[in-house]
C-alpha cells in the first residue's frame, strides 16, 4: 500500500505541475521511447544476472511492492522455536532431539510454528547449528565465526535483487539519452518539414532523457532501497538465532539465551520481556513442548 501511495503522489504531483505550468500531458505519451527504455533495461538485466537472481529479484518487488517484510510475529516464532529446542536439548535424550532438527517438516516444534517452517533457509540454519550442538565437540568461539560467516553468505545472496536494481537504476539515465538521441536522429531527418513538425519530434526525443532519470531516481531506486530494507529485515532472523545458540552454548538458560537474541532486533519492532515470555515460554513454546 505504501509503495502505490508514493507512486501516486509521485506521478500526480510531477503531470499536475507540469499541466500547471501549461504543458500538455499527452506530449509525455511516447510509448516508442518507453519500449526503447524498458526493453535495453531488460535486456541488459537479464545480461548481468543469472536465472536464479532474475527469479529472486521478481519475488523480492512483489514483496517489496506488497509490504511484504518482516513483523514483530516472524521474531515471536523464531524466538519460539529456539526456546523449545533449548529446553528440548537440555532435558532429552540426544536422539529424541534429533529426530526434531534431522526432518523439522515432521517435527512437532517447528509444525508448531508454521512461519518459520515455512522460510527453508532459516529452518536449515536452526538444525544445522542444533545439530553441532548435540554432537557436542565444537567450541563456541568457532561456532561463532562459522556461523558470522554463514549469515555474511546469506546477506551477500539475500542482496542480489537489491545490487541488480541499484545497476538498472545507474544504468537508466544513459539509457534514456540513447532513446533520446535516436529520437534526435528521427527528426534530423525531419529538417525539411514544417517547424511545427519539427519541434513536436525533438520534444519526443526529450521524453526519452526525461523518461530515464525519471525511472531511474523516483522508481527503480526507491523500489531497490525497499528490497534492501526487507531482505535485511530477514537476515536479522539469522543474527537473533547466532545470539541465542551462543548464549546457551555459553551455559545460559534457556530463558536467558532468549534475552541475548531479543536484545539484537530493531527498538521500534522488539517484543517486551513479558511478551517474548507470554509467547514462548508461557505460550507456544510450552504448546510445542506438549505436542513433541
Amino acid at each position: 500500500m505504501a509503495f502505490a501511495i508514493g507512486m501516486i503522489v509521485a506521478i500526480g504531483c510531477m503531470l499536475g505541475g507540469f499541466a500547471a505550468m501549461g504543458g500538455h500531458i499527452s506530449v509525455i505519451w511516447q510509448p516508442w521511447e518507453f519500449v526503447i527504455i524498458g526493453g535495453v533495461s531488460l535486456g541488459t538485466f537479464i545480461v548481468a544476472n543469472s536465472l536464479s537472481t532474475i527469479k529472486d529479484t521478481g519475488a523480492a518487488i512483489r514483496d517489496a511492492v506488497l509490504d511484504r517484510s518482516v513483523a514483530q510475529r516472524d521474531y515471536l516464532d523464531a524466538l519460539g522455536v529456539l526456546y523449545t529446542l533449548m529446553r528440548e536439548l537440555r532435558g532429552k535424550a540426544r536422539s529424541e532431539v534429533e529426530q526434531h532438527v534431522d526432518n523439522p517438516t515432521e517435527s512437532a516444534i517447528f509444525r508448531n510454528f508454521p512461519k518459520v517452517l515455512a522460510d527453508i533457509d532459516l529452518t536449515q540454519f536452526i538444525c544445522d547449528y542444533c545439530r553441532l550442538i548435540i554432537i557436542g565437540n565444537a567450541k563456541s568461539h568457532e561456532i561463532e565465526a562459522l556461523m558470522d560467516e554463514e549469515i555474511q553468505t546469506v546477506i551477500h545472496d539475500k542482496l542480489k535483487p537489491y545490487h541488480a536494481l541499484s545497476a538498472v537504476a545507474d544504468g537508466l539515465p544513459a539509457i534514456g539519452i540513447i532513446a533520446a538521441v535516436l529520437g534526435v536522429v528521427k527528426a534530423m531527418g525531419a529538417l525539411d518539414q514544417s517547424p511545427e513538425l519539427l519541434g513536436g519530434l525533438i520534444g519526443a526525443a526529450l521524453v526519452g532523457t526525461f523518461a530515464g532519470i525519471f525511472m531511474s531516481y523516483a522508481l527503480v531506486a526507491p523500489l531497490a532501497h525497499k528490497i534492501k530494507v526487507s531482505r535485511m529485515q530477514r537476515c536479522r532472523l539469522y543474527i537473533i538465532v547466532k545470539q541465542t545458540l551462543l548464549a546457551f552454548m555459553n551455559g545460559a538458560m534457556p530463558q536467558i539465551a532468549l534475552e541475548h537474541g531479543r536484545k539484537t532486533i530493531s527498538a521500534h519492532s522488539r517484543p517486551s520481556i513479558d511478551m517474548v515470555e507470554n509467547e514462548t515460554v508461557s505460550g507456544g513454546g510450552k504448546a510445542a513442548q506438549q505436542a513433541a
